[in-house]
């Protein structure tokens, strides 16, 4: 896959995700087949009055390409003078602009799925990225009720200058409940010549295929799916190539992949940033015992007893 003139090794992307796509797990991601991360979102307004903490998540390591920031907010100008000093500082290979994050905390201020009910502002913005920075420009968007009125929107987009479009085919109201309806991403794909990679609901093998096969869409892009399970990308994209189920001990993956969260985090003095037991609980869903395991990890009291106890019930001690 092809986004302007960034070349990609695949077509299984990370989803930008508050909380959750730091630099440690990124590198995991990476590590087990995602063909492209991005940062947390990050804030305009913050970015041009020099929040330092939040300008930081734009941090990328070593070899960390291709590589996306992607940016909030709702004035083209703000938002455009913040992707420039995003792109000098971290020199990312794309700026994504969020025009899907359905949370009350962005959406009451006019950002992220709030921009869909204003189109034209969205091609402004988009048009005013794309004059300003060097690197290509993509959207990500959530859809409307109205099939014919969010397909204006993708077409807006692409001809205010973006490189690519990311559809994820719940509205905002839905929030993350219901189902994600990929016949949204579909007729994006028939109606635009820029590349389409669909969101929602790719959780395993089974619906990466289906959603590559029925949409026709260029990649697909996993979020929630992989919070707390980056192997998920390593299983994929083994389906994708072989057409055969990857055969591994699941609990005792997380076992490794939670211990190498936490080393990484340690490693790059990041510990303080989260909230570990939280994280650690991504690490046991769908995995046998996982309540039990949760309601033990909320008693610990530091990282190696955490992961002791996810040994402990996953039967397998070090």
């Amino acid at each position: 896959m092809k986004i302007g003139k960034v070349k990609f090794p695949g077509n299984i992307l990370l989803a930008p995700m508050s909380n959750v796509t730091n630099l440690p797990f990124r590198f995991l991601c990476r590590e087990y087949g995602a063909s492209m991360t991005y940062s947390e979102m990050i804030s305009s307004d913050a970015v041009i009055y020099e929040n330092v903490k939040t300008f930081r998540r734009g941090r990328s390591y070593d070899n960390e390409k291709p590589f996306g920031i992607q940016i909030f907010g709702n004035s083209p100008r703000v938002i455009s003078e913040a992707a420039l000093k995003i792109e000098g500082t971290y020199h990312p290979d794309i700026i994504d602009l969020n025009c899907g994050c359905p949370a009350k905390l962005l959406t009451k201020d006019g950002f992220g799925a709030a921009l869909l009910e204003s189109p034209e502002l969205i091609h402004s913005i988009v048009e005013k990225l794309s004059e300003t920075v060097s690197i290509p420009v993509t959207a990500k968007i959530r859809v409307l009720e109205d099939m014919e009125k969010t397909l204006k929107i993708a077409q807006l987009i692409e001809n205010a200058g973006a490189c690519a479009l990311t559809v994820h085919g719940r509205t905002r109201q839905q929030q993350y409940s219901g189902r994600s309806d990929m016949e949204y991403a579909k007729r994006i794909k028939e109606e635009i010549s820029i590349p389409v990679i669909v969101n929602g609901d790719i959780v395993d093998e089974a619906s990466a295929e289906y959603a590559l096969e029925y949409t026709g869409c260029d990649g697909i892009m996993i979020g929630r799916a992989a919070m707390g399970n980056p192997f998920l990308f390593k299983r994929i994209s083994h389906y994708l190539h072989t057409g055969g189920m990857l055969e591994y001990d699941e609990c005792m993956q997380r076992v490794i992949d939670i211990r190498r969260y936490f080393s990484l985090m340690e490693e790059h003095g990041l510990m303080h940033t989260i909230n570990m037991r939280a994280h650690a609980q991504w690490f046991t869903r769908g995995i046998r015992n996982g309540r039990h395991i949760r309601n033990n990890i909320a008693e610990a009291q530091n990282t190696d007893e955490i992961i002791l106890r996810i040994e402990e019930m996953c039967g397998h001690t070090s």
